[in-house]
């Protein structure tokens, strides 16, 4: 069958709409929100200089005074040193745009509940995978360094250790799309997708006629996709076009006209999960520039992985939990029940695991660091932002100083100029600790993956910035001596081969204009 969109009409299949960017979005963003209060204090100041001229000095003292104890509040919190470096800089300097707006993000505006619902959800589920207590422990005779990373997971979630599961490392979106519909099309119960970008075009147009097909053959098909899909992408009302095709859909954070720190809280997971006994995570998401259908920043590189077998409720899990915020009767079983068909002759261990915004635990952020800290050998890293707080930026650093060899590849065509002035301000630091840094020269690099010394490996949707380390929802899988480790190791070599080293002569080559910008946006960076 044809794939053009034509086609789509031809089965039934309703287009997808765009959805607009414009003033809604601007006013009821998180730039809307900074670009409000910084209006807020150029009137107040303005106020000041008409009505209050007499009083300057006293504005002026009072001001400085309110700047100065806003900071030291915040020097005195728990927050990551680099996020309060950055707010001091912004209280001192505005100090009524930077109080304000420092106040509107501690006092959680709009998403207490979320946190407290996703809270209750996350204790009431802790137990609901056993870890089989027989597995951990052959993961301890193997490696007990490695073995207590497992320890910290099981702490902060329900993500339990697994053996007998199979993974399937894919190293480019077409392989991953090809894959996708031929295990869709061998569903028989239940198709859990949660993605955080949908788009029109080829790939999201033929997974909806074969989601739509399943509908018909009694699956239960079930989808999420987060909220900002409605600012680029999709019409506010697609759950209820996906509904008219007996599709189950939910949006994470949808829009609406309240002022919220909700919207800084993306889920950016990617999760296909089928009949409890295949899933899928990766950078991958469903438009077409994943799947080189559409060149946007060059040849776009993407990876993921395809789990069968035990590991699988773990991703089913994650899934669940997200679905249920909303339910006024959380549902977990069958679907957590449904036999995972393990493979024969599977070796290694397995770790889907998820990291939530709204809870203390940095879990992505700790895996990755806990790999660098007990490499003896290498760790190579596919990663499309560097966007370093001081914990990570010292553990990179520090293996590359420890004789390991640490090297990363990043994209040579960036997607948008900002983070890309903020990579390269990292890049002098790591050169002199011995990093070893590489770009991807056809074009764009998205994936994000570890793996060290033959034997573990991370495959996810966890990038090394903040937005994905303090402010999203995301997940990932930890292997450990499972098949595919070989498989990613000889992907990064083969990527290496695309790809120019960057010394400290050739950081700022073709885009010296970023150079000074970089200063700038280093000092917010936290907050982007």
């Amino acid at each position: 069958m044809s794939v053009e969109r034509k086609s789509f009409k031809d089965t039934g299949i309703r287009l997808l709409k765009k959805g607009q960017k414009g003033i809604i979005h601007a006013i009821f963003s998180r730039f809307g929100i900074i670009i409000l209060l910084f209006f807020l204090q150029v009137i107040l100041l303005l106020a000041g200089l008409i009505w209050f001229q007499s009083f300057m000095s006293e504005l002026f003292f009072g001001g400085l005074a309110l700047g100065l104890f806003v900071s030291i509040y915040i020097l005195n919190t728990q927050s990551d040193p680099s996020a309060k470096l950055t707010w001091v800089i912004l209280v001192m300097a505005l100090p009524v745009f930077g109080t304000l707006l420092y106040l509107y993000t501690e006092f959680e505006v709009g998403h207490r509940s979320l946190r407290d619902r996703i809270g209750k959800i996350v204790d009431s589920t802790k137990e609901k995978i056993p870890q089989e207590q027989e597995v951990l422990e052959a993961f301890r005779e193997k490696d007990k360094g490695a073995a207590a990373i497992g320890h910290y997971l099981r702490r902060v979630g329900c993500f339990p250790v697994f053996d007998r599961t199979e993974v399937s490392y894919l190293p480019i979106g077409e392989d991953t799309f090809d894959e996708m519909l031929l295990q869709l099309e061998k569903a028989r119960h239940f198709i859990f997708l949660e993605y955080f970008i949908i788009d029109e075009g080829i790939m999201w147009g033929k997974i909806l006629e074969i989601l739509a097909k399943k509908v018909k053959e009694g699956v239960d098909v079930r989808v999420i996709y987060d909220g900002t899909n409605e600012f680029t992408t999709l019409p506010r009302n697609y759950p209820k076009l996906l509904k008219e095709l007996g599709i189950k859909c939910k949006v994470f954070a949808p829009l609406s006209p309240f002022v919220s720190t909700h919207y800084n809280y993306r889920d950016h997971r990617k999760i296909m999960v089928i009949d409890g006994n295949t899933a899928f995570t990766g950078g991958i998401n469903f438009a077409d520039r994943y799947i080189n259908r559409e060149t946007v920043h060059g040849h776009w590189k993407d990876t993921a992985v395809m789990l069968k077998g035990k590991a699988v409720r773990g991703f089913t899990l994650m899934f669940l939990q997200m679905w249920n915020i909303s339910e006024k009767e959380e549902k977990f079983d069958p679907y957590l029940s449904f036999p995972s068909l393990p493979p024969e002759n599977t070796n290694g261990f397995v770790i889907p695991y998820g990291d939530c915004p709204l809870d203390k635990d940095k879990v992505g952020e700790m895996v990755y660091i806990d790999i660098l800290n007990r490499a003896k050998n290498y760790v190579h890293i596919m990663t499309p932002y560097l966007i370093l707080d001081g914990e990570m930026e010292t553990a990179i650093r520090f293996a590359a100083e420890r004789g390991v060899e640490v090297k990363i590849i990043l994209p040579g065509v960036p997607d948008k100029l900002a983070p890309y002035s903020l990579a390269k301000s990292h890049y002098s630091a790591l050169l002199d600790s011995g990093v070893k840094i590489y770009e991807y020269t056809p074009g764009f690099i998205h994936a994000k993956s570890f793996v060290a010394d033959d034997i573990e490996a991370v495959v996810g949707t966890i990038n090394l910035d903040y937005r994905s380390l303090y402010h999203h929802f995301e997940c990932a899988a930890y292997c450990y001596e499972t098949a595919c480790i070989t498989d990613i190791e000889k992907d990064f070599q083969e990527t290496l081969e695309k790809s120019i080293e960057i010394t400290k002569k050739t950081i700022w080559k073709n885009y010296p204009w970023l150079r000074p910008v970089s200063f700038f946006v280093k000092i917010i960076a936290p907050l982007l």
